[in-house]
């Protein structure tokens, strides 16, 4: 009974820990699309050499997918910083290390790597837990980002949706929160956006914990009485919810 009682209080201890950390991050959110042919050697390259950077340049590698549908190449990775100016600061750093302009010109010998890169910078949410240390034994998890598009002046009515009900009834389910974000102001659709990513053992654990959430009776409830004090969806219909699997590569620091 005490062993029992000692590690719960540990993991509510943690858990506030992770909270309190999360509440003082700056995130951003990259998108890379590699040149046809070259995500390995993207990929290399990362591994070998620019997580290491990144680090040398205060940079926290927080997580780096693959998405599991994925005809564009695309590598998705979060890093996080102290605040902007850091993270500009760590940036200019890292562009100007002579190292890094090494590796860039030994990689790129036979043509660019990356076509095109998208940036997104975020901001956690009151409720997000942010990514804590992969337990061993959920280590290559399946990870879903999804990204929400609020109607017009509904987006903290939808931050209140998921802290008061749609949070505990993923865990209910078997889905594991983790970060949830809203973008920094000035970038187009900040006003309006969730991202949040969530983790789920695998394929066939994550279909059946959406069903049975969709299900819920307590869902279907909170779902309505916040639609119904809105007046209509708190998300843009049809197409204001969207989805993306994704796989853990090898050197991510979360899995």
């Amino acid at each position: 009974m005490f062993k029992a009682l000692a590690v719960c209080l540990a993991t509510l201890a943690m858990t506030f820990a992770a909270k309190a950390q999360e509440k003082q991050r700056f995130y951003e959110l990259r998108t890379y699309h590699a040149e046809p042919g070259k995500l390995d050697a993207l990929l290399s390259r990362f591994r070998d050499h620019t997580c290491k950077l990144f680090e040398k340049h205060g940079m926290t590698n927080v997580g780096y997918w693959l998405p599991v549908d994925n005809p564009d190449n695309l590598l998705v990775y979060l890093l996080a910083y102290p605040n902007q100016p850091a993270r500009d600061a760590s940036w200019k750093a890292f562009g100007e290390d002579e190292e890094w302009k090494k590796v860039v010109a030994a990689s790129e010998a036979n043509g660019k790597l990356v076509g095109k890169i998208d940036s997104t910078f975020l901001l956690p949410t009151a409720f997000s837990l942010g990514f804590p240390v992969t337990p061993k034994d959920q280590a290559n998890r399946l990870f879903e980002m999804r990204t929400y598009t609020a109607t017009p002046g509904n987006l903290d009515a939808l931050h209140k949706r998921f802290q008061d009900h749609t949070q505990n009834l993923f865990r209910k389910h078997g889905i594991t929160n983790l970060g949830y974000y809203r973008m920094v102001p000035g970038q187009e659709g900040a006003e309006n956006t969730l991202i949040y990513f969530l983790a789920h053992k695998d394929a066939v654990s994550a279909s059946a914990s959406w069903t049975a959430f969709r299900a819920d009776p307590v869902w279907v409830t909170a779902k309505n009485a916040s639609q119904e004090a809105a007046g209509g969806s708190l998300t843009v219909l049809p197409d204001g919810v969207k989805s993306v699997f994704l796989k853990p590569v090898d050197f991510s620091p979360v899995k």
